[in-house]
């Protein structure tokens, strides 16, 4: 094999609670992932002479900022080969948006070069690996709704399948996530992931309880985050959060709703997604 194309997925965060900071300085939370497979990036990995990385999008091109470039000298350093290789990344998920992206993007990188290159490193090494990248890229690894736990890494696989339409609105607001980690006073979750996501019903008898931590600070300092949750309420969403740190706002629907409707409420510059429940 001399070639491998992958895409690399979204996420949502139902529910975001950070019970307490760690010894080590990371906090430990509560939440549920949920892929949002038909929002995705696009990478592509091509055997070559030397390395070369290229992207669709002006993104940061240094080791410690770009995942996909920190994911590469990881590997490196875990195998002790230099790994030689073309990588195309085309960027359609927006960047710093609480959508998962950049850890996406290098689950994606550690999955596919360890194919590539058969360094035939076990799932368990990779969950490792991906969290000295970030504490959402082993999510990205199974991309499977799940419970996380810890950093997130302590992840319970749940077969659920949501039969919402999700709707979601990014402003173009960058929230810095240390800032935000900064601004929040750690609690304890008042629902119970394991038993509310059990099953849709359970979901949907409990979605009153589900709340994400990050968003008192963020609607206080950039209220135009606030007026999307709103508006998409005010449209009919039957759960509508902000997701991970900020600055998109999800909403879910369960009759169809249209882009041009949305394109008519919001500001042309926000990006609008509709995620189909049936993808």
């Amino acid at each position: 094999m001399k070639y491998i194309e992958i895409k690399a997925p979204a996420k949502i965060n139902i529910g975001l609670n950070i019970t307490g900071k760690r010894d080590d300085g990371y906090h430990n939370l509560e939440t549920f992932f949920y892929p949002v497979r038909d929002l995705h990036d696009k990478l592509t990995f091509e055997l070559a002479e030397s390395f070369s990385f290229h992207c669709n999008e002006e993104i940061v091109n240094n080791d410690n900022e770009n995942l996909v470039l920190k994911s590469v000298r990881l590997l490196e350093e875990f195998t002790g080969k230099k790994i030689f290789v073309k990588i195309e990344l085309q960027k359609y998920i927006p960047i710093g948006a609480g959508l998962g992206g950049g850890s996406s993007d290098a689950a994606a990188t550690l999955i596919s070069l360890n194919e590539l290159f058969c360094l035939n490193i076990s799932y368990n090494k990779l969950i490792d690996i991906a969290l000295l990248i970030g504490s959402d890229v082993p999510f990205f690894i199974k991309a499977k709704p799940a419970i996380g736990k810890s950093r997130g890494e302590d992840l319970t696989i749940k077969e659920i399948d949501l039969p919402y339409h999700i709707v979601i609105i990014n402003p173009g607001i960058h929230i810095s996530t240390k800032e935000a980690f900064q601004n929040i006073n750690p609690m304890r979750a008042n629902i119970n992931y394991d038993e509310v996501f059990q099953s849709v019903d359970s979901f949907q008898n409990n979605r009153d309880k589900i709340v994400n931590d990050f968003e008192d600070y963020v609607f206080s300092k950039y209220p135009e985050v606030k007026n999307i949750k709103d508006r998409l309420i005010d449209l009919g969403s039957e759960f509508a959060l902000m997701s991970g740190s900020g600055s998109t706002v999800y909403g879910l629907f369960k009759e169809k709703i249209t882009f041009d409707g949305l394109s008519e409420i919001f500001p042309k510059e926000y990006f609008i997604f509709i995620s189909s429940p049936n993808y």
